[in-house]
């Protein structure tokens, strides 16, 4: 059961994304298609196990983790510094952005409970945790394209009447 709810998550994640994609800029677009295309191939690394001796399944290794955390350098200097915590939303891009980075924050629990059940490839741990940082990047990338501010965060906001 976890098995199939991981890999569904992972799937929903994938999906989540692609609703991103339809009305994102060029530069973001690309930039999760490529994701898209590297979460199927994180998908069947989930599904062979690590001793298969299997030839033509991908395995996500350090070099896609590295490849990823370029990406997050590259789209996170464009950015100003955030100077609080950021509340998802923004132009609608952004929000669903947001809304794929929570899903994948779901597949990464799932797939740490996972490996305490079964031997995975531990770099699949790392790099899905890394694709919520991207996203959230690239949340906040869609903002500023759209020229809308990020929503800080403001502890104990008085509540609206």
């Amino acid at each position: 059961m976890l098995f199939r709810s991981t890999c569904g998550t992972v799937d929903e994640l994938n999906s989540a994304l692609g609703l991103a994609a339809v009305n994102a800029p060029d530069e973001i677009a690309s930039i999760i298609r490529q994701l898209q295309s590297r979460l199927f191939d994180l998908g069947a690394d989930l599904c062979t196990p690590p001793d298969a001796n299997v030839k033509r399944t991908v395995r996500i290794t350090a070099a896609h983790v590295t490849e990823l955390e370029g990406l997050i350098d590259r789209v996170s200097a464009q950015l100003p510094p955030p100077k609080t915590f950021i509340l998802p939303g923004g132009c609608q891009v952004a929000a669903h952005l947001h809304l794929a980075r929570t899903i994948g924050r779901r597949a990464e629990r799932r797939i740490v409970a996972l490996s305490r059940k079964q031997t995975i490839n531990a770099n699949v741990m790392v790099y899905l945790n890394r694709v919520g940082d991207l996203l959230f990047a690239l949340a906040r990338r869609a903002n500023g394209l759209a020229k809308i501010e990020d929503t800080p965060w403001l502890p104990d906001a008085p509540q609206q009447q």
